[in-house]
């Protein structure tokens, strides 16, 4: 009886959650069919089975979290199908033996209809119980009546003299001396009194629902919990810092202006600010190494390779995949692999190899309308890059005022590795590359 058991889901990743079981108890599975999802903080993956069979066993439900080695189900190599639509063992397995107790079950209805008679000779016996019950009213206002039924009973057993007397001997309460209140007579001051004290009542008790219909308590999904952790990481260990720069997006968006067509037409992806921002920020990483780099221990990791990381938004949560080698990629090879990257990630399609090993990372909030950030580091990586909104800004170009597109730019880094110099001269260096485009084309 193989077991299904959770296997290695990459570094640093110990536990997933079940998202959805595929396979229901006593459900037939085939060799490497997925049985159930596994959701981590990073990617959704199917957990397949081992050996042909049926699945006889879910120890966890869907919802449950599971680490790395647990046993989640057990399949039966060369079982058959269950009977039934599969909704479990537990409601299959008592079915037969309900099926073999259907003839006791005819056998015990006529001692149901024998006790039929005894119910109908209840009937006269109740219908004697009622006049008592009747009879309660009469003896009942001075015990169960409110204060009104008392005092308006009380009144009629005395005499007019009794009741004048009654009323110059008692001292009258401060709002008798309203002459609206001595028009009331003693029944209708009495009865309003427990009415104000009742209303409020309902009130309270229907609070608590109206709370909590204000609110909807949602436990984290594993990659918000993830994400939590990781910027808390980020927060903690490395010392962050921010610089800002603007970038003056004139003869780029001329640029793109020009050839997006014919870049479309011949490559079948459009042409975006991206990839422009991806090769300016390999030649400002080639000049200063320290933010393509990380911490290890006591030592500073240098990478001579450049993997960038691309921030894409999804249902789930950002994520960021990784384009492997873009030093080496064309101006349409890198749109195109971010492409696909953004919607594998949104199809949740994604491996664990596309998303671990970047050293350095770019997000783009513009896309979203922020006009300026301060972008978490993508721990253990020493640098992030920000994108903002182009809006058109007035700018002095040559002691005359113009109108400019205008795009703030972050970079967040790690002062651990890089200093300020370094960091200011990085994105000085990207500015250079945008507002001159022709730079790019030289690899200058």
């Amino acid at each position: 009886m193989p077991d299904l058991v959770v296997p290695a889901l990459g570094e640093s990743i110990t536990e997933a959650v079940i998202s959805r079981w595929h396979k229901k108890v006593g459900d037939p599975v085939a060799p490497d069919e997925p049985v159930l999802a596994l959701e981590t903080d990073k990617i959704t993956v199917d957990l397949p089975s081992p050996a042909a069979g049926a699945l006889t066993e879910q120890r966890f439900a869907e919802g449950a979290t599971v680490r790395v080695g647990d046993v989640v189900g057990i399949i039966s190599e060369g079982a058959q199908p269950a009977a039934g639509d599969g909704k479990g063992a537990a409601a299959e397995r008592p079915a037969a033996p309900a099926a073999k107790q259907e003839a006791p079950a005819k056998q015990s209805a006529p001692p149901a209809k024998q006790a039929a008679p005894p119910a109908k000779q209840a009937a006269p016996a109740a219908k004697q119980a009622a006049p008592p019950a009747a009879a309660k009213p009469p003896a009942s206002p001075g015990a169960g009546s409110d204060n009104g039924e008392r005092s308006h009973a009380a009144s009629r057993r005395l005499s007019p003299s009794m009741r004048r007397a009654q009323r110059e001997e008692t001292t009258p309460p401060p709002i008798a001396a309203d002459p609206r209140a001595a028009a009331s007579t003693p029944t209708a001051a009495a009865t309003p009194a427990p009415a104000p004290t009742a209303a409020p009542a309902p009130a309270r008790a229907q609070s608590p629902a109206s709370g909590a219909e204000r609110e909807d308590v949602v436990p984290m999904t594993p990659i918000r919990r993830r994400i939590a952790e990781r910027l808390l990481e980020a927060q903690q260990s490395a010392a962050t810092l921010t610089t800002f720069n603007e970038v003056d997006m004139t003869r780029v968006m001329s640029l793109r202006d020009r050839f997006k067509q014919e870049f479309a037409d011949r490559h079948g992806v459009k042409l975006g600010f991206m990839s422009f921002f991806v090769k300016a920020s390999i030649a400002a990483l080639e000049l200063f190494p320290g933010l393509n780099a990380e911490v290890r221990g006591d030592a500073i990791v240098y990478k001579k390779h450049y993997d960038l990381g691309v921030a894409v938004s999804t249902e789930r949560g950002l994520i960021v995949p990784v384009l492997r080698e873009a030093d080496r990629l064309s101006f349409a090879e890198i749109e195109l692999g971010i492409a696909e990257l953004a919607t594998r990630a949104r199809n949740g399609k994604l491996g664990l190899d596309d998303l671990v090993g970047g050293t350095f990372s770019i997000t783009n909030g513009g896309i979203y309308g922020s006009m300026m950030s301060t972008p978490m580091l993508n721990y253990p990586q020493t640098g992030i890059l920000g994108m903002h909104n182009i809006v058109e800004r007035p700018v002095a170009i040559g002691g005359q005022v113009q109108i400019r597109p205008i795009m703030y730019v972050a970079l967040t880094y790690d002062h651990r590795v890089v200093d300020g110099r370094e960091a200011v001269s990085f994105l000085v260096a990207v500015k250079q590359r945008i507002e001159d485009p022709d730079r790019l084309m030289f690899a200058l």
